[in-house]
């Protein structure tokens, strides 16, 4: 257990110190993370909504940060290359997130011309079921999303790297809101980048998380 909460550290704070840097991003996953808990309520209650807010509001918004505010030129903080943090990421990078993003908006489209789907719904009889339906499919694609990559870093990687991953990715709400609930109140006082990603290099804690070559 020991070892899996280490790599478990050092996977959050790798995502955190690479992928990271600007305060509207930091906003923006906060704003995620909550609707993401929102997700994890209402699935129990209504999965169709849970994949509504989930895909529509905290996936956006999440997204949005990385690719419209997150600086991807050379982060002289750690030392990399924009490039060679898009080939160490362990889960979807931005590459791969284009790819997932695409199926997901793609998704709808063979609903509308087959009502059933390929026989996986009943036809949708108005447009609050055609939604329904859609969402269905949405949440069928996140939950695939996580299991597919999972899977694959067990088979590239180890069992233990894929089990890591897809612990963080189901923790990230909790986690998104601890470290980032700060960062509007940054925003609005004009801090654009956090500081604290080059202040943490001082601490312990950094200074044992592996760097790059």
């Amino acid at each position: 257990m020991d070892g899996f909460r280490e790599a478990l550290r050092i996977q959050r704070w790798d995502d955190h110190r690479y992928y990271h840097h600007s305060r509207i991003n930091q906003s923006l996953h906060f704003v995620s993370a909550i609707s993401f808990l929102f997700s994890y309520v209402m699935i129990f209650k209504d999965p169709a909504i849970s994949a509504l807010a989930g895909w529509l509001v905290a996936m956006t918004t999440r997204q949005a940060g990385h690719f419209f505010f997150e600086p991807k030129d050379y982060d002289v903080v750690n030392q990399a290359t924009h490039e060679h943090k898009e080939d160490i990421k362990v889960g979807y990078n931005l590459r791969r997130k284009v790819v997932l993003l695409t199926i997901w908006a793609l998704s709808p489209v063979p609903l509308y011309f087959d009502p059933t789907f390929f026989g996986a719904f009943t036809p949708h009889a108005n447009k609050t079921e055609f939604v329904r339906h859609v969402a269905e499919i949405w949440l069928a694609i996140g939950i695939g999303g996580v299991l597919f990559r999972t899977v694959q870093l067990f088979i590239i990687k180890d069992l233990q790297t894929g089990l890591v991953w897809a612990t963080k990715i189901l923790t990230d709400p909790f986690h998104d809101i601890k470290i980032y609930h700060k960062a509007p109140l940054a925003l609005l006082r004009g801090e654009l980048i956090d500081p604290g990603i080059r202040a943490t290099w001082d601490d312990e804690e950094a200074e044992e998380a592996p760097r790059p070559t």
